[in-house]
């Protein structure tokens, strides 16, 4: 029964696993983002509190 030999499989799942690791977070961490990234303002907006009576 071929697939119990477990030599070609894990070097397969070696391989795969080094493209994985290697390759693709490259690919994905130069990404760009079509919007920028605006900083918020240093004021901070005012919020309100509840004043809600909770009985």
């Amino acid at each position: 029964m071929p697939q119990l030999n477990p030599t070609p499989w894990f070097a397969i799942l070696m391989f795969s696993w080094l493209v994985f690791l290697t390759v693709i977070p490259n690919k994905v961490m130069s990404h760009t983002f079509t919007n920028e990234i605006t900083a918020l303002s240093a004021e901070k907006l005012k919020s309100d509190t509840w004043n809600w009576p909770w009985h």
